[in-house]
């Protein structure tokens, strides 16, 4: 199983999607005139929305839910993994596609909103529905849905499931099995209340324990402020080839560091957009401005915090692709949580182990929960013309049976599995978005505008020429007769 795996990763993760990545966040980077430094202080104006309805959420409810997505085993086990073979230089190019991506994630997430419906009471959108009604390519849009269905209820679950049965174990001593089973029952009792007790959920969890993480790893840098400016210039010249000892895997840091940045902040993989498309805005740009926002949120602050911790306290090791050991602090130490439960215990001995233990819980928890709701949204669009109510029952059986599957198996398999599902959407979303980016880019034009002459935006895409928008159409007129 592990050679079947290791041999789609090959193909599915090769120099081409990493390059398309890379490319894809430059491009939008430039055709929205970096918007995500132009826009950084409305960005963070938007969280404050919290206004949402029957149908849709608010904005920091879709933000939250998104988070809920981002911030998982990617934010711990992911870093850990990439300095391990991708030397300290990986989170440089961490940085680097958080950074770009911001501008895929806006994209993204605008076309989302655009092109979102209102289906069985609630908003619905995401990469199946715009590149149905954008594109005109309805056999995509159900690829893609088959795709994600498969990607994030059977195979991207079990990484999460198996960080959280590791770090237990690691802290604790449970065993994978009790782990296994008590995920399996408190998941089982969220999922099967829908979109608003996942949201209620995530809106509590997601920023308490991500300003908790952070404050714990503020706390060790301060404690070794001696080693910070040492640990920077690692990171830049690792990332450059200017640091003799990692010189030679300069091609595994960038690699790494793009695919442990993709699969941690998502931007362009594809997973985002459905959270934006739920919440209730008046204009698209509005949530795609959030969304961008999001992704520094999980990267430039939760991956470094992990990232600092570990360098700083110089638990890692680093394996050359020959196996050969570069950097061997931590013996035979199997790459994922245990480096970051190691670097907090360097320093906090007593409750070191059980801290990271407990965060990568709650961390690893909502990205299953928001999983879920991304699979459940691609079965509804599924399900738009037939119903086939057993997709969803299924769903829920599949996607519980992966959570308790990989708890009892090997790191190394979970995560193969995981980058795979990963790894398709992102191929299939990225092309998507670079074919359908006009429409972001007009609206983002039009929100602009409508700010510059100091109104609230509102969004009416048939003056702007966007077809099929169907949504915000009736929205608009709506809206037009209220005022008159």
């Amino acid at each position: 199983m592990n050679q079947i795996v290791g041999f789609l990763n090959d193909i599915i993760w090769s120099q081409a999607l990493i390059y398309l990545c890379l490319g894809a966040g430059l491009y939008f980077s430039f055709r929205t005139r970096f918007l995500q430094v132009r826009h950084i202080k409305e960005m963070i104006k938007m969280l404050r929305d919290n206004k949402g309805s029957e149908v849709g959420v608010s904005s920091f409810q879709a933000l939250a839910l998104s988070l809920s997505g981002r911030v998982g085993t990617g934010n711990i086990a992911g870093v850990a993994t990439a300095i391990a073979f991708g030397g300290p230089g990986a989170v440089f190019w961490m940085w680097t596609i958080a950074f770009l991506g911001a501008g895929s994630a806006y994209v993204e997430s605008t076309l989302a909103q655009i092109y979102k419906v209102k289906q069985d009471g609630e908003f619905r959108g995401g990469p199946a529905y715009y590149i149905e009604k954008g594109l005109k390519m309805k056999w995509y849009g159900v690829l893609f849905a088959i795709a994600t269905v498969i990607g994030m209820g059977m195979l991207m679950p079990g990484v999460q499931a198996n960080s959280i049965s590791a770090g237990l174990q690691n802290a604790f001593g449970i065993s994978p099995i009790i782990s296994g089973l008590i995920l399996v029952i408190i998941l089982g009792l969220i999922i099967f209340g829908g979109i608003k007790r996942i949201v209620k959920v995530a809106e509590v969890v997601v920023p308490f324990m991500a300003i908790g993480y952070i404050l714990v790893a503020c706390a060790i840098i301060i404690l070794n402020i001696t080693e910070l400016p040492n640990v920077l210039a690692l990171i830049f010249k690792s990332a450059f080839a200017l640091n003799a000892a990692f010189g030679g895997i300069i091609g595994m840091a960038v690699t790494w560091g793009v695919k442990r940045g993709i699969y941690s902040n998502e931007a362009g993989q594809g997973t985002g957009p459905h959270a934006a498309a739920a919440a209730e805005v008046t204009h698209p740009v509005k949530q795609g401005l959030v969304q961008a926002f999001s992704v520094y949120i999980d990267t430039l602050f939760i991956c470094s915090a992990t990232a600092f911790m570990i360098l700083i306290t110089g638990m890692y090791n680093v394996k050359a692709p020959s196996g050969r050991y570069i950097i061997n602090n931590l013996g035979d130490l199997e790459p994922g949580p245990i480096y970051t439960q190691k670097a907090v215990e360097s320093v906090f001995p007593s409750f070191g182990s059980a801290f990271v233990a407990i965060a990568l819980l709650f961390f690893a928890f909502t990205t299953i929960m928001a999983y879920y709701y991304i699979a459940e949204t691609n079965i509804a669009y599924l399900n738009r013309k037939v119903n086939r109510p057993w997709l969803a029952h299924s769903l829920k059986v599949f996607l519980l049976g992966s959570v308790f599957y990989c708890s009892i198996k090997t790191a190394a398999l979970a995560w193969g599995l995981g980058d795979v599902g990963v790894g398709v959407m992102a191929w299939l979303n990225v092309i998507a978005i670079l074919l359908l980016q006009k429409p972001a880019i007009i609206a983002l034009k039009d929100y602009e505008k409508q700010k510059a002459e100091g109104k609230d935006p509102i969004f009416d895409p048939q003056k702007l020429g966007i077809q099929d928008a169907d949504f915000w159409e009736t929205e608009y007129q709506k809206r037009e007769k209220e005022v008159s």
